[in-house]
C-alpha cells in the first residue's frame, strides 16, 4: 500500500498500462471509460460473432485448411492493417497529446482526441507538414513528413522511451510490408506462391524427400499446428522481453524500475511455458496424428530415424556444458575460500571476457556511423558508444559492459537451456517408441509406470518428459530473471547527481561477486531479501506475506513429487475406514490420485510457488524506499515509543497504577480472543482487570511515573508529539533522499564534523534538554506539583529561580534536598533542592535520587557540549583525529608504524566503521544491563522483580547480538575493504602478522577455563553425591570481595579504603556525598553490591569461559577471513 499525494492509498501498479496510456494519449479517467466502454463493445461484438459461427454459419474444415488464404488474411488483415490503424491513431492522436504534455503543458488545456482527428489545422501548427494533406504522399515526396515520421533512434531524453515519431514510422512501415506479405499467397487466382509447391521443393542433401508431405501433415493435424504457433510465439515473447527494457517503447517505462523487472519476468515466463507446451502438443501429434506408413524417407522420418545421435549428441553437449559452466564457479569459490584471487576467473585475474558478445554490442553501436548513416544513434544505449539517459535524476538507459562475470552466467544459460532442449526433444522424438518400450503408441501421451517387467518403464512416456522439461524450464528462466535482475540494478539502474555522478542501486557488484556461487548466495539473493523479510508492519508487508504464502504452496508441492501421487490421499483413507467401522461413512468416497495427477499437481504447485515467491521478492526489493540518513531510523524508534504509550493509556491501568505500584500489576495490552475458553479467560484477568490482559514487564510504567506523567491524558498527549516528531523525521529522510539534497560521500568522510555534531549536538543539547525536562517537570512532580504547559511559567523549579546560576552561588540548588521521609508523588518530606550529590537510593522508592539524576545529565551535557569542540573543522582550532592516530607509535617499536593508515582505512569501510560502533554499543549495552538492577533509576521498579529480571535478560541479549554484529563485519571488512598496502606494518598489520600467536593464547585460555571450571563443578557434584560435602572445593573470590570493599563494604572484613572508617578516604568523603552511598553499599534493601561468595567464583568462571570461547571463535573468524 502506498500514500500518494491528496490523500490517496493504493497498491502500486507495475504492469505498465499507465505508460500505454500516456503512450495512446488518454490524459483523463473519462477517456479511460470510453475506452472501456469501446472494447466492451467489442467484447459483445465477438461474442455475438462466436455465437453467429457456432449457430448459424458453422465454419467448415476447409476454410481452416485453406492456409494461402488464412496466411494472406492474417498478413493483410489482421497485422497489416492493424498496424496502419495503430499508425493512424499515433501520428494523430498520441504525437500531438504527447507533444503537448512533455512540453509541460496542464492535461485539461490539451485539445480532446477527436479535435486533432477532425481539425487539421491543430495537427499542422505542431507538424507543418499536415498543411500540404496527402499531396507529398502522392507525388513521393515522403522526406516531407519527417517531422512527424523520424528516424532518429535512441531514447527521448524528456521521458526515457522511443521517440514516438519513430514507432509510428515504424508501425507504417511494418503495416506496408504486413500488407504486401498479404498478397504473397495463391488463393483463387494464379498469382502467387502454392505453400505446399515452395515445401515439396525444398530438397536437401541428407534430407531424403525433404518438406514433402509436411503440408498435409499441418493441414490435418491440430496439434502439430498448434506446436509450431507456440514455438514461434514462444520465442517472440521472450524477443519482447528483451526489446522491453533495452527500447522501452513508452514514455517514463525506463524510469519505472519495478514495472520493468516485472515486464521482463513475465514476458521470460510466459515464453518459456509457451515453448514447453510447443513440445507437448508436438509429443501428442507424434503420438496421435503421425503415420509412419504414409511418411517415408521425408524429413520428419529421417529426424525420427536418426534420433539417437541427435539426442546423444545433446546428451554430450549438456554433460560438458554443466561441468565447465559450473566448474567455472567452483574453482572460483574455490581460490575464494584459499585466498587466491588473483588465481580466479574475474576481469581483474584470469579473464574469461566474451569477446564474441562484445563485438555484436560493438558493431551495433557503431551502426549511425557505418551501416545506418540515417539514424543519429544506434538503436538501443544498451550497445554503448552512446551517453545515457536520465530522468529526474534517474538513470533510463546506460550501456551495459559485459565482462567475465556475463560470460561465466550466459554459459549456465546454456547449459540449462541445452539441458530443456534434450529433456523435451527426447520426449517428442521417443514418444511413439523406444528400445525398452516399442508400443508407446499405443499406450498414448501418458502413462503409468509399467512395472518391472520390462526393466522398469516410470518416467518415460512423453508427458513424464513434459513434466521433468518444465521444471529445467523453471531452472533456465530462474537464472535468466535473476541474471537481469542482478544486472540492471548493479550496472544501469541508479541515480544521478547534478554534477552527473551515477550511483547505481547495488555500486556496481555484479562483475566482483556474480564470479562464485556464494556471490550469488550473499550479495543477491540474501542481500536483497532483506526487504522482503523485513517487510513486516510497513508498506511492504503485502509482498512479505506472498512470499511466505508462496513457499507454502512451493514446500506442499514436494508432498506431491516426492510420493508420486500425493501422500495425504492416505490419510483419507484411513479417516473413511475408521467412518465406515463405524457406520458413518457417505456414499461417494475419495479416490488416491494417479501417478500423473500426482505429478500434474505436483509440478503446478512447484512453479506456481516458485513463481510466486520469486515475484514477491523482486518488487519487495525494487518498489521499497530505503532512508538515506538516521531520519528513518528515528521515525521508526518514535513511532514505536508513540504505539507504547497509546496503547497503555488505551488498554492498561496506568492512572490506578500510580496509586499503588507495589501491589497493582501494570497491564501491556488487552487480549481479544473469541477462541479463550473459561479457563484461559481467569488465568489471564489479572493486575485488577475485567478481563484478559498480558502484564507489562518492560519498565515502561516505571519510567513513565518518574518522568511526571500522571494521567492517561499525559500518555496521549506523549503519543501525538512522538508521532509528531516521527513525521516530521520521515519528512526529513524523504528529503535526503531527493537527488538535490541526498548527502554526498564526502559528508561521511568529514569524520571530525560528525564527531563534533555527534557530541554537542546529539548527547550534549539532548543531555541538557533532558536536565531541564528533569528539573521543570520530573522533580516538581515528584513532590506533589503537576507541572504543565498551562503553569510551566507560573511555577518556578528553585524558590531562588535562575539567581545562583548567574551569581555562580550554584551550591545553593543543592541545599534542602528532599528528606528520607519523603513520600514519592507527594509534599511530604519534600524539599527544593534540584541538583544534588546525595548519593544512594530514595527510602521509599528504592531508585536513585531523582535530583542526582538531573545533577549527572546536566554534568555530562556540559562534558558533551565541549568534547563537541574537541575536533578540527573548517577551524584552524581543535585537533585532528588522522593526526591523532598517526602520532600514535609505541617507542618499543613492537607496533611497526603504529596506528598510521588507520584513519584513512577507517573512514573508507562502512564495515570497519560498523564494527567499531556495533562492539562500543554492545559494550555499553551490557553495561546498562549491569546498571538497570544495581543502580535503578525510575520509582519503585527494584521492588518489581521480574520486571527487573526481563530487563536484564533482554539488554544481556541484546548486547550478545550486537557484539557478535561487531566481529561479522569486522570480518566482512577484512574480506571487501582491507588494503595490506595502506595498512602496510602499522598495529592492524601485525595483528594479522601475529594472529597465530593470538589465537594459540586464546585457545590454551579457553582450554585451561573450560576444563578447570567444569572439573570444580563435577569435582563438587562427585563429593555431594558420595555423601562428602566437607571435601567440596569453596574458593572464596578475594579480588572481587577486595573490590566490594574498597567502595565500602564492610561484610568482608578487608579494611581497606572506603571500608577502613579510620582511613583517610572515608573521612574525606564525609564530607562530600558518600554517606549516602556508603549507606546503600551496606543495606540488604536494594542490590548495589551484592554479597558473592565461592558459588559466585565458579559461576564467574564459567561466564569467563562463555566469552573467551565466544571472542575466540569470533576473532579466529575474523583473521581466517583474510588471505595475506
Amino acid at each position: 500500500m502506498v500514500m500518494w499525494e491528496g490523500g490517496f492509498r493504493g497498491i502500486q501498479i507495475t504492469s505498465g498500462f499507465f505508460q500505454i496510456w500516456r503512450a495512446s494519449g488518454i490524459t483523463s479517467e473519462l477517456q479511460l471509460y470510453c475506452t472501456a466502454i469501446g472494447a466492451l463493445i467489442f467484447a459483445s461484438l465477438m461474442l455475438f460473432a462466436g455465437w453467429f459461427h457456432y449457430h448459424k454459419a458453422a465454419p467448415k474444415l476447409a476454410w481452416f485448411q485453406d492456409v494461402e488464404s488464412m496466411l494472406n488474411h492474417h498478413l493483410a488483415g489482421l497485422l497489416g492493417l492493424g498496424s496502419l490503424s495503430w499508425a493512424g491513431h499515433q501520428i494523430h492522436v498520441s504525437l500531438p497529446i504527447n507533444k503537448f504534455l512533455d512540453a509541460g503543458v496542464d492535461p485539461k488545456e490539451i485539445p480532446l482526441p477527436h479535435e486533432f482527428i477532425w481539425n487539421r489545422d491543430l495537427l499542422a501548427q505542431l507538424y507543418p507538414s499536415f498543411n500540404e494533406g496527402a499531396t507529398p504522399f502522392f507525388t513521393l515526396n515522403w522526406s516531407k513528413y519527417a517531422d512527424f515520421l523520424t528516424f532518429r533512434g535512441g531514447l527521448d531524453p524528456i521521458t526515457g522511451g522511443l521517440w514516438l515519431s519513430d514507432t509510428a514510422h515504424h508501425h507504417l512501415a511494418i503495416a506496408i510490408l504486413f500488407l504486401i506479405a498479404g498478397h504473397m499467397y495463391k488463393t483463387n487466382w494464379a498469382i502467387g506462391h502454392s505453400l505446399k509447391d515452395i515445401l515439396e521443393a525444398h530438397k536437401g542433401p541428407f534430407t531424403g524427400q525433404g518438406h514433402k508431405g509436411l503440408y498435409e501433415i499441418f493441414i490435418t493435424s491440430w496439434h502439430a499446428q498448434l506446436s509450431l504457433n507456440l514455438a514461434m510465439l514462444g520465442s517472440l515473447t521472450i524477443i519482447v522481453a528483451h526489446h522491453m527494457y533495452s527500447m522501452p517503447p513508452y514514455p517514463y517505462l525506463a524510469t519505472d524500475y519495478g514495472t520493468q523487472l516485472s515486464l521482463f519476468t513475465h514476458h521470460m515466463w510466459i515464453g518459456g511455458f509457451l515453448i514447453v507446451g510447443a513440445a507437448a502438443h508436438a509429443a501428442i501429434f507424434i503420438v496421435r496424428d503421425y503415420d509412419p506408413t504414409t511418411r517415408y524417407n521425408d524429413l520428419l522420418d529421417r529426424v525420427l530415424r536418426h534420433r539417437d545421435a541427435i539426442i546423444s549428441h545433446l546428451n554430450w553437449v549438456c554433460i560438458f556444458l554443466g561441468f565447465h559452466s559450473f566448474g567455472l564457479y567452483i574453482h572460483n569459490d574455490t581460490m575464494s575460500a584459499l585466498g587466491r584471487p588473483q588465481d580466479m576467473f574475474s576481469d581483474t585475474a584470469i579473464q574469461l571476457q566474451p569477446i564474441f558478445a562484445q563485438w555484436v554490442q560493438n558493431t551495433h553501436a557503431l551502426a549511425p556511423s557505418l551501416t545506418a548513416p540515417g539514424a543519429t544513434t544506434s538503436t538501443s544505449l544498451s550497445w554503448g558508444g552512446a551517453e545515457l539517459v536520465a530522468v529526474g535524476g534517474k538513470v533510463a538507459m546506460f550501456p551495459i559492459p559485459l565482462g567475465t562475470a556475463d560470460f561465466l552466467v550466459h554459459h549456465i544459460h546454456a547449459f540449462t537451456i541445452h539441458v530443456t532442449v534434450l529433456i523435451l526433444l527426447k520426449g517428442v522424438l521417443f514418444a511413439r517408441s523406444s528400445r525398452l518400450i516399442p508400443d508407446k503408441a499405443n499406450l498414448g501421451f501418458r502413462f503409468p509406470c509399467d512395472g518391472p517387467g520390462r526393466g522398469g518403464t516410470c518416467q518415460v512416456s512423453a508427458w513424464d518428459h513434459v513434466f521433468l522439461g518444465l521444471f529445467w524450464m523453471y531452472n533456465a528462466i530462474s537464472v535468466v530473471i535473476f541474471h537481469f535482475s542482478w544486472k540492471m540494478q548493479s550496472d544501469v539502474w541508479g541515480t544521478i547527481s547534478d554534477q552527473g555522478i551515477v550511483t547505481h542501486i547495488t555500486g556496481g557488484n555484479f562483475a566482483q561477486s556474480s564470479i562464485t556461487i556464494n556471490g550469488w548466495l550473499r550479495d543477491f539473493l540474501w542481500a536483497q531479501a532483506s526487504q522482503v523479510i523485513q517487510s513486516y508492519g510497513s508498506s511492504l508487508s503485502a509482498y512479505g506475506l506472498f512470499f511466505l504464502g508462496a513457499h507454502f504452496v512451493w514446500a506442499f508441492s514436494l508432498m506431491f513429487l516426492f510420493s508420486g501421487r500425493g501422500y495425504w490421499q492416505e490419510l483419507i483413507e484411513s479417516i473413511v475406514w475408521a467412518h465406515n467401522k463405524l457406520k458413518v461413512a457417505p456414499a461417494t468416497q475419495p479416490r488416491a490420485l494417479s501417478i500423473i495427477q500426482g505429478r500434474a499437481v505436483g509440478v503446478t504447485h512447484y512453479l506456481l510457488g516458485g513463481i510466486a515467491t520469486t515475484w514477491a521478492f523482486f518488487l519487495a526489493r525494487i518498489i521499497a524506499n530505503i532512508f538515506a540518513s538516521h531520519f528513518g531510523q528515528l521515525a521508526i524508534i518514535f513511532l514505536w515509543t508513540s504505539g507504547n504509550l497509546f496503547h497503555v493509556a488505551w488498554q492498561g491501568n496506568f492512572v490506578s497504577w500510580i496509586q499503588d505500584p507495589l501491589h497493582i500489576r501494570p497491564i501491556a495490552h488487552a487480549i481479544w480472543d473469541p477462541h479463550f475458553g473459561q479457563p484461559a479467560v481467569e488465568a489471564f484477568t489479572r493486575g485488577g482487570a475485567t478481563g484478559p490482559v498480558n502484564i507489562a514487564y518492560s519498565g515502561l510504567y516505571q519510567w513513565w511515573y518518574t518522568i511526571g506523567l500522571r494521567s492517561n491524558e499525559d500518555l496521549y498527549i506523549g503519543a501525538l508529539f512522538l508521532l509528531l516528531l516521527s513525521a516530521i523525521s520521515l519528512v526529513a529522510g524523504w528529503f535526503h533522499l531527493q537527488p538535490k539534497w541526498k548527502p554526498s560521500l564526502s559528508w561521511f568522510k568529514n569524520a571530525e564534523s560528525r564527531l563534533n555534531h555527534h557530541l554537542s549536538g546529539l548527547f550534549g543539547v539532548s543531555s541538557l534538554a533532558w536536565t531541564g525536562h528533569l528539573v521543570h517537570v520530573a522533580i516538581p512532580g515528584s513532590r506533589g506539583e503537576y507541572v504543565r504547559w498551562s503553569n510551566f511559567l507560573d511555577i518556578p523549579p528553585h524558590p531562588q529561580g535562575l539567581g545562583p546560576l548567574l551569581t555562580g552561588q550554584w551550591n545553593l540548588y543543592a541545599q534542602n534536598p528532599d528528606s528520607s521521609s519523603h513520600l514519592f508523588n507527594t509534599s511530604q518530606g519534600a524539599g527544593t533542592a534540584i541538583l544534588t550529590l546525595l548519593g544512594g537510593f530514595h527510602p521509599q522508592t528504592q531508585s536513585l535520587w531523582l535530583t542526582d539524576i538531573a545533577h549527572h545529565h546536566l554534568a555530562i551535557a556540559f562534558i558533551f557540549l565541549i568534547a563537541g569542540h574537541m575536533y578540527r573543522t573548517n577551524f584552524g582550532i581543535g585537533h585532528s583525529i588522522k593526526d591523532l592516530l598517526e602520532a600514535h607509535i609505541p617507542p618499543g617499536g613492537r607496533l611497526g608504524r603504529g596506528h598510521k593508515g588507520l584513519y584513512d582505512t577507517i573512514n573508507n569501510s562502512i564495515h570497519f566503521q560498523l564494527g567499531l560502533a556495533l562492539a562500543s554499543l554492545g559494550v555499553i549495552t551490557s553495561l546498562v544491563a549491569q546498571h538497570m538492577y544495581s543502580l535503578p533509576a525510575y520509582a519503585f521498579i527494584a521492588q518489581d522483580f521480574t520486571t527487573q529480571a526481563a530487563l536484564y535478560t533482554h539488554h544481556q541479549y541484546i548486547a550478545g547480538f550486537i557484539m557478535t554484529g561487531a566481529f561479522a563485519h569486522g570480518a566482512i571488512f577484512f574480506i571487501r575493504d582491507y588494503n595490506p598496502t595502506q595498512n602496510e606494518d602499522n598495529v592492524l598489520a601485525r595483528m594479522l602478522d601475529h594472529k597465530e600467536a593470538i589465537i594459540s593464547h586464546l585457545s590454551w585460555a579457553s582450554l585451561f577455563l573450560g576444563f578447570h571450571t567444569l572439573g570444580l563443578y563435577v569435582h563438587n557434584d562427585v563429593m555431594l553425591a558420595f555423601g562428602t560435602p566437607e571435601k567440596q572445593i569453596l574458593i572464596e573470590p578475594i579480588f572481587a570481595q577486595w573490590i566490594q570493599s574498597a567502595h565500602g563494604k564492610t561484610s568482608y572484613g578487608f579494611d581497606v579504603l572506603l571500608s577502613s572508617t579510620s582511613g583517610p578516604a572515608f573521612n574525606a568523603g564525609r564530607n562530600i556525598w558518600l554517606p549516602g552511598w556508603l549507606n546503600a553499599v551496606n543495606e540488604n534493601k536494594n542490590s548495589l553490591f551484592l554479597p558473592i561468595g565461592p558459588g559466585d567464583f565458579l559461576v564467574h568462571h564459567a561466564i569467563a569461559l562463555g566469552l573467551h570461547t565466544t571472542t575466540l571463535i569470533l576473532v579466529k573468524r575474523c583473521f581466517r577471513c583474510t588471505w595475506f
